[in-house]
């Protein structure tokens, strides 16, 4: 989707304390040879903040980077991967009491990783069929320092990371203008993330943890017995939803200068991300997310707020931002840096 006067007016984050994984491996949470294969070097964790008061901090530095007042802001768009509080309770209209405090919508979008760019698409399309307001806040955060979480083993692809992010999206002004955003998904590769696991009652009410691998081995043994495999190159798929987004924007591939990607491990990053949009070495962000982790949703605009605060874009630059989740999905977003 091609979007006219759209702008990124503020950014913020809250980034907990980083464990080097060599610690991790010494603690015996971490496998030597997965932290070899990973390249990670540090993961952000928290020991006890709750996730959204970690997406609070995120918005209030977010909102002060910005131009707007909180009258401005028409709505909020929470997103986040993890449990965020009480069960039945609204986490979007807490965060909301103690950011701009203001009597509009507050609402979750569950995308998983891909919460934060489908918060910048919603809002792009309530900006544009709502007019008497001017900005969206979105935000993210989430704490895996929980019970049923083991964050070093849940899976091969990425070390889970706690942190905090948030954006103001506006229709007036900002340091970007979004050119494009969109998603695309590949429904039929849900199973990949359920396994087989019964649907009721959930199972976190039964006490299963979360932890992607022990799926993925069910998903290869129900395989081996002859249930035909789902499986496509999904990486196919985030190709096409970052070409078709580049092509709306008017931008090739080439005048990209940074790639914000999602925060996996090198091999993962690599197979599902780097190689199938032939992403340049001068391109990438893994300098950064290779010491944070896989945070969830906050990813890409952790990797934004970083290579802007440190000068690595500038005025005239293009931004590509792609991620995935499950179910599943991917999105992407073009931006160009104004200031």
């Amino acid at each position: 989707m091609r979007t006219q006067d759209l702008y990124l007016a503020g950014l913020g984050s809250q980034v907990p304390e980083l464990i080097s994984t060599e610690s991790a491996v010494a603690a015996g949470w971490y496998d030597d040879a997965a932290r070899a294969a990973s390249g990670l070097r540090s993961v952000a964790v928290s020991a006890d903040t709750a996730a959204p008061d970690l997406a609070i901090a995120a918005a209030r530095k977010a909102l002060a980077d910005s131009s707007h007042a909180a009258d401005d802001i028409g709505a909020l768009l929470h997103t986040y991967t993890h449990h965020q509080g009480p069960d039945g309770w609204s986490a979007a209209h807490y965060i909301l009491h103690n950011t701009i405090d203001r009597p509009v919508p507050a609402m979750e979008i569950k995308q998983g990783c891909l919460g934060m760019l489908a918060g910048l698409e919603a809002a792009a399309n309530r900006l544009v069929a709502n007019p008497s307001h001017d900005a969206v806040l979105i935000t993210t955060g989430d704490n895996f320092s929980t019970p049923l979480v083991d964050r070093w083993r849940a899976s091969k692809l990425f070390v889970l990371a706690d942190a905090g992010s948030a954006v103001v999206v506006s229709r007036r002004t900002g340091f970007a203008k979004v050119l494009a955003v969109g998603s695309v998904s590949e429904s039929a590769m849900e199973v990949l993330h359920r396994a087989g696991e019964d649907l009721f009652p959930p199972g976190v009410t039964r006490g299963i943890g979360l932890n992607f691998d022990d799926r993925a081995v069910k998903v290869r043994e129900q395989w081996a017995a002859g249930q035909a495999p789902p499986i496509r190159n999904f990486g196919l798929r985030i190709a096409e939803i970052a070409q078709r987004t580049l092509d709306e924007a008017g931008v090739g591939m080439d005048k990209i200068a940074k790639v914000c990607h999602i925060g996996f491990a090198r091999d993962s990053l690599e197979a599902m991300f780097l190689i199938p949009l032939d992403v340049e070495e001068r391109q990438e962000v893994w300098d950064y997310t290779s010491t944070i982790g896989h945070t969830g949703a906050a990813d890409l605009f952790l990797g934004l707020e970083h290579i802007r605060s440190t000068g690595q874009v500038g005025p005239g630059d293009h931004v590509l931002m792609i991620a995935a989740a499950t179910g599943m999905e991917a999105g992407a977003a073009v931006v160009e840096i104004l200031a």
